[in-house]
């Protein structure tokens, strides 16, 4: 019964429902070819980015060549945000980039920049963070923030600002698995030694039954992976 509940919930929630609804409809399209083909791959190309292997077959070459530092190296540790909701709350990305930043710092002792805007929401990330970090009882006076960037490019570039008041030419640079490999790149083209330090990782590799039925939670990791391969695609292309 368990099973069966369980099975019956991943297709009357999205995106098992919409799944469902497309494959109905390509069978109601059937005789009309185009039609039918779109229909068809739609179901399949929304089931395949819903379950976890395909899942992780996306996340893999974006995460395998980070492996976690022993130690701190960097003069100071840059924490880049990952989201904030207009009510003031941090994305799920953002808290745990900062939970490990405020670990390095505790760790190492050595200063914290935060570098996140308001890139379409009212309240800039950094300003949250560093409210969090305070909270944990981190001095203000080891905290730097940056307000300003709302993309990869402008973390650096404005990072790259306040490094050069505080004199730090080596960073040890905090951020998801996924989004590491075009944050060092970026940091480094601006002039930067990058220690990557890379957390919030999303690739699992151990699967059962239960990984091949279509999910909300994967699909959205799934939608953060080709929305990670676009960003390195656009970068390569104008910067």
């Amino acid at each position: 019964m368990f099973f069966l509940k369980k099975v019956i919930s991943y297709f009357l929630l999205p995106p098992g429902v919409y799944i469902v609804l497309l494959l109905v409809l390509a069978g109601f399209l059937r005789k009309r070819r185009l039609p039918y083909i779109l229909s068809l791959s739609g179901a399949l190309s929304m089931y395949l980015i819903s379950i976890e292997p395909f899942k992780d077959l996306l996340f893999y070459p974006l995460e395998r060549s980070f492996p976690v530092p022993e130690r701190v190296r960097g003069d100071v540790i840059v924490i880049l945000g990952g989201g904030a909701y207009n009510s003031g709350y941090l994305k799920a990305s953002s808290y745990k980039r900062l939970i490990t930043g405020f670990l390095l710092h505790r760790q190492s002792g050595k200063p914290l920049i935060l570098s996140g805007g308001a890139a379409i929401g009212k309240i800039p990330e950094a300003k949250v963070m560093r409210e969090l970090l305070m909270r944990f009882g981190v001095r203000e006076r080891d905290i730097y923030t940056d307000l300003r960037s709302r993309d990869t490019r402008e973390n650096a570039l404005y990072v790259k600002e306040l490094c050069r008041r505080l004199g730090c030419t080596e960073i040890t640079l905090v951020t998801s698995a996924f989004h590491m490999s075009r944050a060092k790149r970026v940091f480094e083209k601006v002039g930067f030694r990058v220690q990557p330090y890379p957390t919030d990782f999303k690739f699992e590799g151990r699967y059962n039954l239960y990984s091949i039925f279509p999910k909300y939670s994967v699909f959205y990791d799934s939608a953060i992976a080709i929305r990670e391969y676009m960003g390195i695609l656009f970068y390569r292309l104008f910067y």
